[in-house]
């Protein structure tokens, strides 16, 4: 159990690292939400039994890089309901060597995989820490 908690935590921070190299390397731009793609995720089999498969938005944002050319991507972070309505203005977060590497600047898009990643790490190597000190106590 330690170990699964570890390997959980160091793939959030991992995932943390790489979202602060995103944003300390990061251009800025105003963009514009034209469109929700509404997508079910496939999680597997198991979850298609219980007919609980409920469709999650993903924003599609306009926006203009620094070198003036319109670019149009698919965030990968959705939910239901949906944290965007179409019309809605956010900040775009992009890399200006790879602007189709664009993000929306929001919490879900940057700290949402960190957080659970390392959520889940934490818990899992703190109640296996626990076990394991429970364990040498007894005589």
């Amino acid at each position: 159990m330690i170990a699964f908690g570890t390997l959980f935590l160091v793939i959030g921070l991992i995932v943390a690292g790489t979202s602060v190299s995103f944003l300390t390397s990061a251009e800025r731009a105003q963009g514009t939400v034209v469109g929700l793609e509404w997508r079910v995720s496939d999680t597997g089999s198991s979850r298609k039994k219980h007919g609980d498969d409920k469709p999650s938005a993903y924003p599609v944002v306009e926006f203009t890089s620094a070198d003036g050319t319109p670019r149009t991507f698919h965030s990968s972070t959705g939910s239901n309901p949906p944290s965007y309505e179409r019309g809605e203005r956010v900040e775009v977060l992009y890399r200006a060597d790879a602007p189709e590497d664009a993000r929306i600047n929001g919490f879900a898009s940057l700290w949402l995989l960190p957080l659970i990643f390392g959520g889940i790490g934490l818990l899992a190597a703190g109640i296996g820490t626990a076990l394991a000190v429970t364990g040498r106590r007894r005589p």
